[in-house]
């Protein structure tokens, strides 16, 4: 794949609506396909914590009815012409996306048009929904990798921090949030200001832009309030050891870490660079090689790094014997301990920025994945040339630089350790 064929300014149409909806567009001619996807600044930040799953809800229920289209009507319009169209909350955002025939896509921007304009919210779709939500919860709470996962997330954010809280809402909080909720919700959040769409496949630009706002140019939505921001919030001074009892167990989950890099960082590419090596590349980095390969002391355990718009968290997961849970998590906080202390080695740094590069092409195979890649580049600001570059940045990266990295985030004497399983 060319630089001049990799998605960037040169093959990108963005367009400004006149009321605020951002629309970029990616030719693809290869496939007689096109796919949607986008977001609205709709998410679970904008909801009153008592009311924790007002937002996901909200988004679940959208295609359950409208005022043009009944459950039956959405879900036939849809299958008649073999697309698919879902939407979903998170945290910052409510996110949708489609995928249709490119001679279809009128179709396809209509009913997106319609279940986010036009919801009803009719009592029995709500109310089945509901006891899906539930059943979910009921059924995650013996979970143990959720649980730890919990627990980890509400001890590194106090309860000021929306990541401090599920955006899917909890048993507490679902049975007390009404069809009306939802309505006040809906009316409040859902409008054109924040809102992108991406299209990419067979359709020209100019068709593209015109079908969007042909169906969603003239929404206004004067209650939309201006975007969230996020409180500010400091790295744990200790180590907080937190332990779920989850009875019957045979399997401890463990979930360790520290507030990591934004998005917006710039040293977000360094810190993912250097967690791959930690806990991704090959058979799950340093941390795989050390805790399962060599010491047999986890069925798995691997690193992530979450970024996003906000300060997501930088962990280690791991599944283990109840009886080495402390064992494990002494050698995670070893191989911790070893990469803030030395640099990496040449073959490191050198296979992971392989791994990296090499990975993009594949990510661009699909109109899914590039219009993916282009929506990130709109929330995040990186600009539109931000894949043109990424091989090059990637490539620009130095040993000192992952080193100064995860010396800035990880701290091996304060971080959070959530372990869930038997007593």
């Amino acid at each position: 794949m060319t630089n001049s064929s990799i998605p960037g300014p040169n093959n990108i149409t963005r367009v400004e609506l006149d009321n605020g909806i951002v629309v970029l567009v990616y030719e693809n001619f290869a496939a007689q396909s096109v796919v949607i996807a986008g977001s609205l600044e709709a998410g679970s930040i904008y909801e009153d914590t008592a009311k924790g799953g007002t937002a996901s809800m909200t988004a679940a229920a959208l295609m359950r009815g409208t005022a043009n289209r009944d459950f039956d009507v959405i879900h036939s319009s849809l299958e008649d012409i073999g697309a698919d169209l879902d939407v979903g909350a998170g945290t910052h955002t409510t996110g949708f996306s489609g995928k249709a025939l490119a001679e279809d896509l009128p179709v396809l921007l209509e009913i997106l048009e319609d279940v986010l304009r036009n919801p009803v919210f009719p009592e029995q779709q709500v109310e089945r929904l509901k006891g899906e939500i539930l059943t979910g919860l009921q059924y995650r709470q013996q979970d143990t990798r959720f649980r730890a996962g919990r627990a980890f997330r509400e001890n590194l954010y106090p309860e000021n921090h929306p990541y401090h809280f599920s955006s899917r809402g909890t048993l507490e909080t679902i049975p007390g949030i009404t069809i009306d909720d939802m309505k006040a919700f809906h009316k409040k959040h859902y409008g054109p200001k924040g809102m992108v769409i991406t299209v990419v496949g067979a359709v020209k630009a100019a068709d593209a832009i015109a079908a969007v706002k042909a169906k969603l140019g003239d929404w206004q939505n004067a209650d939309q309030p201006a975007k969230a921001v996020l409180p500010d919030i400091q790295q744990v001074d200790e180590t907080r050891q937190i332990a779920v009892n989850i009875p019957g167990k045979t399997q401890s989950d463990i979930v360790m870490g520290v507030l990591g890099p934004s998005r917006f960082e710039p040293d977000y590419r360094a810190a993912s660079l250097v967690n791959s090596v930690l806990g991704q590349f090959g058979m799950m980095g340093r941390i795989g090689d050390e805790v399962r390969e060599k010491r047999g002391l986890a069925y798995y355990a691997y690193s992530s790094i979450e970024g996003g718009l906000g300060p997501g968290a930088w962990s280690v997961s791991a599944g283990v014997n109840p009886a080495n849970v402390q064992q494990a998590i002494d050698s995670i906080v070893g191989e911790i301990k070893r990469i803030i202390t030395e640099e990496v080695s040449d073959e490191d740094i050198d296979e992971n920025k392989s791994y990296f590069t090499g990975h993009l092409p594949l990510q661009l195979e699909s109109n899914e994945g590039i219009a993916g890649s282009i929506l990130n580049m709109e929330a995040y600001q990186l600009g539109l040339d931000n894949l043109q570059k990424f091989k090059g940045e990637i490539n620009a990266l130095t040993k000192a630089d992952l080193l100064k990295a995860i010396q800035k985030y990880w701290n091996p004497e304060a971080y959070v350790v959530a372990v869930a399983g038997p007593q």
